[in-house]
């Protein structure tokens, strides 16, 4: 039980620190309204960094439904545990932009403009491209896994917890160099839960939750990832 519950509560974190610094630096009368781009990518890094030292040797802090479905495609992970550890991602995903909504809500209010209300939630592109979008997706998330995997060629990286702070650089990494394209969720959970939550929350004056692009960060990732490591196993290390 104890893994489950760690995906959880470790990926509604995620969202709430990660949605949260959006909602922080975009949304009218915000204390940091306006801090940009930099303060996003580095707060992303850290909102996987927080809950990967609490929960890591509960739960292995996939935090990432793409992750635990191609651990398993390679036999690295039980598929017995990838229902229940999906489920618990999707749901703490939904549950942290919840929070951010509850916590933001007088400065969604203030906020009119439905881009910025939705962009809080989950991502778009910048332009509109089904197969360069897919493409973006794929690749960040193959870029994400196949690096991840790598920490694992780097002596003692899991001592005192180094290979967490490798995970922050990669998604700090991919954020800076490919996050202006579709806003790199690289991860489903990361994205439909909060999409879901925009969707269901009363939010005063929203737009539609764009369900015609939500197929490209839900499939997207999950190709990038089952591609990563079947590209990883096949090098003779």
């Amino acid at each position: 039980m104890l893994p489950y519950i760690a995906e959880f509560i470790g990926t509604m974190l995620l969202i709430l620190l990660g949605d949260g610094v959006v909602a922080n630096v975009n949304l009218e009368r915000s204390g940091m309204k306006g801090a940009g781009a930099v303060q996003i990518t580095f707060a992303w890094g850290l909102a996987v960094l927080v809950p990967a030292f609490i929960f890591g040797s509960s739960s292995g802090a996939h935090f990432n439904p793409a992750l635990t479905i191609a651990l398993a495609a390679i036999g690295n992970f039980s598929w017995s545990m990838v229902p229940g550890y999906v489920i618990a991602q999707f749901a703490g995903a939904f549950v942290g932009a919840v929070l951010v909504y509850v916590l933001f809500a007088g400065q969604f209010e203030a906020t009119k403009d439905q881009g910025i209300k939705l962009g809080v939630f989950c991502t778009g592109p910048s332009i509109a491209n089904t197969g360069l979008n897919l493409l973006s997706e794929i690749i960040g998330t193959f870029v994400l896994v196949f690096a991840i995997l790598g920490i694992g060629n780097v002596e003692n990286a899991s001592s005192m917890g180094l290979n967490y702070f490798f995970v922050f650089a990669i998604i700090v990494s991919i954020g800076m160099s490919l996050g202006g394209l579709t806003g790199y969720a690289i991860n489903p959970a990361r994205d439909l839960g909060p999409r879901l939550a925009h969707a269901l929350l009363p939010i005063e004056g929203k737009c539609d939750s764009g369900w015609g692009y939500a197929i490209v960060p839900l499939l997207g990732p999950i190709v990038g990832a089952i591609i990563a490591v079947l590209v990883y196993g096949a090098i003779p290390w």
